[in-house]
């Protein structure tokens, strides 16, 4: 007679499940531009998907990160009928967090009446005000403006040992691009693209920069020219 024998679980089982603590009646005070809110989870009712951005607003307030962005941006307006920067950068800030891939995709914000107040935008940009904000602008002036910014956010982290990954993604391109040149394309053989170099802080998940090179510019040549 064969004998059971238990199995002793030597790995987890995959991710554990988020616990709220104090369950769904739980609130949470936070701090926006728009002022003070209070978040309630409710796991029944039908709400927006982005009602996490409050969190992540409380945190470009509270650390500062917000205002300096916006005043420092070299985009200026003369017209008196034109957007203000914090609307125009505030409508792209949450396209971007929305997932959104083209401009036409910003009307879609128009009807968030709650996360434009709590970034302290008057008003949701047209998709044509987003496409046009920087094209008076120098590229090298926006260049200089994101860099400082970001690096604001990791350089005091580079002060301990840490290590640097380098991940090249290849797009495909079609039509007539700057840079689209034919290279290693292992989705589009013979197809036009663009290589995109992604620096990692290693096992930190944090983003440093990211490079648009040619498609002929993969990570091992693009190394040995800065070495």
């Amino acid at each position: 007679m064969a004998m059971e024998k238990e199995v002793a679980v030597v790995h987890p089982e995959g991710e554990q499940e988020l616990m709220v603590v104090g369950g769904a009646n739980r609130t949470s005070t936070v701090d926006t531009f728009g002022g003070m809110i209070h978040v309630k989870w409710d796991e029944t009712a039908a709400v927006t998907p982005f009602g996490q951005l409050a969190f992540f607003i409380e945190f470009l307030k509270t650390a500062g990160l917000w205002d300096g962005w916006v005043n420092d941006c070299p985009v200026t307006y003369t017209s008196p009928n034109a957007p203000g920067k914090a609307d125009v950068l505030g409508t792209i800030l949450l396209s971007v967090l929305a997932g959104h891939r083209r401009y036409a995709h910003v009307t879609a914000l128009r009807f968030d009446g709650v996360n434009p107040q709590l970034l302290g935008m008057t008003r949701v940009c047209s998709e044509d005000s987003v496409r046009r904000v920087f094209s008076a602008v120098e590229a090298s002036e926006c260049a200089t403006w994101l860099t400082r910014h970001l690096r604001i956010s990791y350089e005091p982290l580079l002060s301990e040992p840490w290590i640097l990954d380098i991940d090249s993604t290849v797009k495909p391109l079609y039509g007539h691009q700057e840079g689209a040149v034919k290279g290693y394309n292992p989705g589009k053989p013979g197809r036009p693209s663009h290589v995109y170099h992604t620096y990692f802080a290693a096992n930190i998940r944090l983003v440093l920069d990211v490079e648009v090179q040619a498609g002929n510019q993969t990570a091992s040549s693009y190394e040995q020219q800065e070495i």
